[in-house]
């Protein structure tokens, strides 16, 4: 019904100013295609492409079809990302790939989903075309499932492809996102911040395409997996941290316990203490238990203020209206 409404809802976007963001390294095959399409279906947006120590003449053919080329000289996508956020001034912020993957067809209904539902990010929800099944790696998809996974077990939220890169964003995400990660970990970024600020944003199915022959990913599965992983974990520590230190203080309580048990009840009979080093170790244990609770409490009144500020951030900026 939701899809329905909005299809018959159709807001014009000529009031608006819509950046397309797309970063590049090495994507002269497919970049001038990509920028055609976002001029088809949003002729009046600028298109800015962010050249990211490209080898090959990814800028010329961007110049050529038409986008606003700029320079970013640290490698990562992230890197990029924090750059286009910093620079670019816009309404709407519609962040794609320049590889020709994304479905840059469906930004429109995209971006009214955003205006209608009064969101801060619609993420585009990679589905492969029937016809193009190796579009998505099964290792890029099992990686994704699974950190996809940790995340919605780590944070509570409800996901389904939180790594995708085609992003619609409100002002007042970009302007209050503090952009730390320098890669593909990037994305994993976006979703904890509208996860701890409880932004409101969805997810929506496109295409996913495949690449064409002699393009290739610059997205390694393990390698920036292990860094999205870790990414996801240092976030926890730095958004929950009362709960990671809690469950670490469980675990310190519960090994001293068992281990001071058998003490005790021989300590009880005899009154004697055998194995001097596990009481030790047992009361060393629970004193570990006591400062990583007292850790987290403190952490959590630091994480509550950090959040605080966030949301002021945040609030600071107006929502796109609908004209």
């Amino acid at each position: 019904m939701l899809d329905q409404a909005i299809e018959t809802q159709r807001i014009s976007l000529n009031n608006y100013q819509i950046a397309v963001l797309l970063p590049c390294r090495n994507e002269a095959l497919t970049i001038a295609q990509v920028i055609k399409d976002f001029k088809a279906s949003l002729p009046d947006a600028k298109i800015y492409v962010y050249d990211n120590c490209s080898t090959d003449n990814t800028a010329t053919e961007a110049k050529k079809a038409g986008a606003i080329v700029r320079y970013e000289n640290n490698p990562g996508k992230g890197n990029v990302v924090r750059r286009m956020f910093a620079d670019i001034e816009a309404d709407i912020y519609v962040l794609a790939d320049g590889d020709n993957t994304y479905e840059s067809a469906a930004v429109e209904r995209l971006i009214n989903r955003l205006l209608i539902e009064y969101l801060d990010m619609v993420v585009g929800m990679r589905r492969p075309h029937a016809n193009k099944t190796r579009a998505y790696r099964p290792g890029h998809r099992g990686g994704n499932l699974f950190l996809t996974g940790f995340v919605k077990f780590l944070f509570g939220a409800q996901l389904k492809d939180m790594l995708s890169g085609y992003r619609i964003f409100s002002r007042r995400f970009v302007k209050s996102f503090p952009a730390l990660s320098s890669g593909f970990e990037i994305e994993t970024e976006f979703t904890i911040h509208a996860l701890e600020l409880k932004m409101p944003f969805v997810e929506e199915p496109t295409i996913y395409g495949e690449r064409p022959p002699g393009s290739s990913s610059k997205l390694r599965t393990f390698t920036d997996g292990w860094r999205i992983l870790g990414t996801a974990l240092l976030m926890f520590k730095e958004v929950r941290p009362l709960l990671l230190f809690g469950i670490i203080c469980l675990i310190l309580a519960l090994t001293s316990v068992i281990l001071a048990i058998p003490i005790i009840e021989t300590f009880v009979v005899t009154g004697l203490v055998p194995r001097f080093p596990t009481a030790i170790l047992a009361a060393s244990l629970m004193i570990l238990a006591f400062l990583s609770l007292t850790c987290g409490l403190i952490l959590d009144s630091v994480a509550r203020g950090r959040q605080e500020v966030k949301r002021l951030a945040y609030l600071a900026h107006p929502l796109a209206k609908l004209e």
